[in-house]
């Protein structure tokens, strides 16, 4: 059975046995807060538990390293909706240890693309019309430094309101410990 199949199944049960009532909640997060974290399937459950967030707590955007390469992509735009339509108060960026990103090398992976059936064509296409994919998929050289690079990223952007704090976090993606990187709260009393 594929995993669509599976999926659909349980679905179906856990609809019609009405699992569903204890995660109703509104589209305001109750904490206010706005969390930026990796896609690291390490955190599905262990960085909500660790953070002592339910359901409803706050918006939750995930991507690959936690990071915002764009300042006005998709993940950027998702937190000024938070702050500005969903009532966020606070940003976090938090980072794990043992992030694919700290290692990822571009080159490899532009080799895994070719090797998936991703033709030079396609990739000088590309090249040619300004993706730069050696840059694009670059990761950073340690998770520290991708929590601050994003931070700052956040906390420079344009659209930003100044009293929002932007606050950097790296989990132990094994024991769920949380160490500040930077802390928003400190830096906004400061200004």
């Amino acid at each position: 059975m594929s995993q669509i199949e599976t999926i659909m199944e349980h679905n179906k049960k856990f609809v019609q046995d009405k699992e569903y009532e204890a995660y109703i909640t509104d589209k305001f997060p109750d904490k206010k807060i706005a969390i930026v974290t990796c896609m690291d399937t390490r955190l599905v459950e262990l960085l909500p538990k660790a953070m002592n967030l339910r359901n409803g707590d706050a918006k939750i955007i995930k991507n690959a390293g936690a990071v915002i390469s764009q300042p006005f992509g998709s993940v950027m735009r998702s937190l000024l909706v938070a702050i500005y339509e969903l009532q966020a108060e606070e940003v976090f960026i938090v980072g794990h240890t043992g992030c694919g990103m700290a290692s990822l090398n571009s080159e490899h992976m532009i080799g895994e693309i070719k090797q998936r059936g991703i033709s030079d064509d396609v990739l000088n296409t590309l090249e040619n019309s300004g993706i730069k994919l050696r840059k694009w998929l670059r990761g950073f050289s340690n998770e520290k430094e991708g929590v601050t690079h994003t931070v700052e990223i956040v906390k420079k952007h344009p659209l930003l309101p100044p009293n929002i704090p932007v606050h950097g976090l790296l989990i132990d993606s094994t024991t769920g410990e949380l160490e500040i990187v930077v802390n928003g709260s400190e830096e906004n009393s400061h200004s």
